[in-house]
Parts: structure tokens; C-alpha cells; sequence
């Protein structure tokens, strides 16, 4: 992923221009441990994904965590979720929920940060 940089300035396209300004979509719902898997699916109604989309449907061809994939794209929670949002609507991802264990780690992070 090309990064756009300028060394003085930081980032020249800030995370949020990649959504439209946009802080809402369905992906708001989604856990850190939900799992995000690719339908392979074609996009439906002319709908084509941007190039952080496709490097999510990319990443997501095994399941793979939210932040997972927030990581690898480098982008803030809010930003993914709201990608993620975007290509569930469009049902090129299916998201899986926290299994036990999951929920276990998901406790264990959430007592880490109340730290």
C-alpha cells in the first residue's frame, strides 16, 4: 500500500477523508475480536471497493480479526469499521463473533486498558 507522506506535514490524506467524513456505519457494532472473512462475492449494483477495501478483502481471504486488520492497514478502529461497514452492506465480508476464548481475550484487553 503506497503510503502518502510528506515528511514535514504527516500524512497528506487524512484517515478520514478514505470514509467521506463519515464516523457512523453498520461496522460500529463490531468487536476487536469479530471475525472478518471475504464471501467472494462480486460487488453488487456498481458498487466498486476503493484500494483500502480491497486490501481489507485481501487480507480477509482467511478470517481475520478487526484489529488484525486495523493493524495492517495502518488506519484508526473508527476508519476499518466504517470500511467494514461498507463492504458488509454490500455482503463481500461475513463477520464472525467471539468464540469462549475470544470472549476471554476480549475480557483480559478491556481489564488492560481500564489499567
Amino acid at each position: 500500500m503506497t503510503r502518502w507522506m510528506d515528511e514535514e506535514a504527516g500524512p497528506v490524506v487524512r484517515p478520514y477523508a478514505l470514509i467521506g467524513g463519515r464516523t457512523r456505519s453498520s461496522g460500529d457494532a463490531l468487536d476487536l475480536v469479530s471475525m472478518i472473512t471475504a464471501t467472494g462475492t462480486v460487488p453488487p449494483g456498481g458498487f466498486v471497493p476503493g484500494p483500502e477495501q480491497e486490501r481489507i478483502l485481501s487480507l480477509v481471504a482467511t478470517a481475520t480479526s478487526v484489529a488484525d486488520i486495523a493493524s495492517d492497514l495502518d488506519l484508526p478502529l473508527g476508519v476499518v469499521r466504517v470500511l467494514l461497514g461498507d463492504l458488509h452492506d454490500h455482503k463481500l465480508i461475513s463477520i464472525g463473533r467471539a468464540s469462549a476464548s475470544e470472549r476471554i481475550l476480549k475480557e483480559v484487553i478491556n481489564g488492560l486498558r481500564a489499567l
